[in-house]
């Protein structure tokens, strides 16, 4: 079921998600409506507390070229479902721009480490690693923020942020 994105400055974006203990069919089916979710709304990463839930999932998509390298396919089974990650390396630096689906139509470029490993669980509560230095590394370190209660807005200089929230307070007067 495609859910409602928690946008902001909505104050639950700041929440620190809670670990997941049980994982149950109730689980599956928030996994489930997350990826419909991020499908729906032309995203490549959604973290739980997007749609309001303060546990530490995410999913990430990760793309992959089709045949004739134009086009970019996104299917469930490209879906990275991340429960209760635990970073165990970063190391580093880069440079990315990123959006975000609870900050819409901004964009911007954001610092993050190149590399990074991380310990998470699956729908079943099995034990995985994972390490990337490329997208998914970017994606990663993003969506667990979200679990954190962090937005990649925080990231921007002081003086990229003012000019944000002032843009940010003038959009919602149009609203």
């Amino acid at each position: 079921m495609i859910k409602e994105i928690v946008v902001y400055p909505d104050r639950r974006l700041k929440l620190v998600s809670k670990e997941v203990e049980i994982f149950d069919s109730s689980l599956h089916t928030l996994l489930d409506d997350m990826y419909e979710t991020m499908i729906a709304k032309n995203g490549v990463g959604l973290a739980s507390i997007q749609i309001g839930i303060a546990q530490r999932v995410l999913i990430i998509n990760v793309p992959v070229k089709s045949e004739n390298e134009d086009v970019e396919i996104q299917s469930f089974e490209n879906t990275l479902e991340v429960i209760n990650p635990k970073f165990l390396e970063q190391t580093g630096s880069t440079t990315y721009t990123e959006g975000c689906l609870s900050v819409p139509e901004v964009f911007e470029e954001v610092d993050r480490y190149k590399y990074v490993k991380i310990e998470y669980q699956d729908r079943f509560g099995d034990i995985h690693l994972i390490e990337d230095d490329e997208f998914l590394s970017i994606a990663l370190q993003h969506e667990i923020e979200h679990l954190n209660g962090h937005l990649f807005i925080e990231k921007f200089s002081y003086i990229k942020r003012k000019k944000f929230e002032k843009e940010w307070k003038k959009r919602a007067k149009k609203s």
